[in-house]
């Protein structure tokens, strides 16, 4: 199967993680202030070529960093304001984002792999149906999320991985982005 085989259109909801597929993953840290946080390269344009492809665009992101008290909610939401003024600006478009802010030990359900972020998608945005959304991701985390809602799968990573939870292997945005639109 290739994604030309899934006849993608503007019905579609594409659901993104943040830290390794928009913006650089910090080694052993978090991002905390809007300083620290680098889009990766190409994301821009693949965000700029996404927008007219999905009705809608929505993050999904773990930040126990909050949870963890290394910052407050009010420094994501000041990191999120800048990463969406520089999207906006450049014609991409993030509809919302939603971030788990509790402990990997919480378990908690809006914690991926749980689908709370999912169902708080679908609370704001009706018309998404998930076997109609693609989850962009970069842990096996994310792809468990994907399946667990009933979405597709795509790994962004510089090596490609089989795993049954993969349904597509991209090195990045970019490449995913192009490959809608060749």
């Amino acid at each position: 199967m290739t994604l030309k085989d899934l006849n993608i259109d503007n019905t579609w909801t594409l659901f993104l993680d943040r830290d390794g597929v928009i913006n650089k993953k910090l080694e052993d840290d978090y991002v905390k202030h809007t300083t620290e946080f680098e889009f990766i390269d190409g994301v821009l344009n693949a965000l700029r070529i996404l927008n007219p492809l999905f009705k809608t665009i929505v993050v999904v992101t773990n930040q126990q960093c909050i949870g963890k008290r290394i910052i407050f909610p009010e420094d994501l939401e000041l990191i999120h304001q800048n990463m969406l003024y520089e999207i906006n600006y450049l014609k991409g478009r993030i509809d919302k984002i939603y971030y788990s802010p509790y402990l990997a030990a919480e378990n908690h359900p809006t914690r991926k792999p749980g689908i709370g972020m999912a169902m708080q998608a679908k609370q704001d945005f009706p018309h998404i149906d998930f076997s109609k959304s693609i989850i962009v991701g970069d842990s096996m985390s994310d792809m468990e999320f994907g399946r667990n809602a009933g979405m597709k799968t795509v790994y962004i990573s510089n090596e490609a991985k089989t795993d049954e939870r993969i349904d597509f292997n991209f090195k990045s945005l970019i490449y995913f982005a192009h490959s809608l639109t060749q």
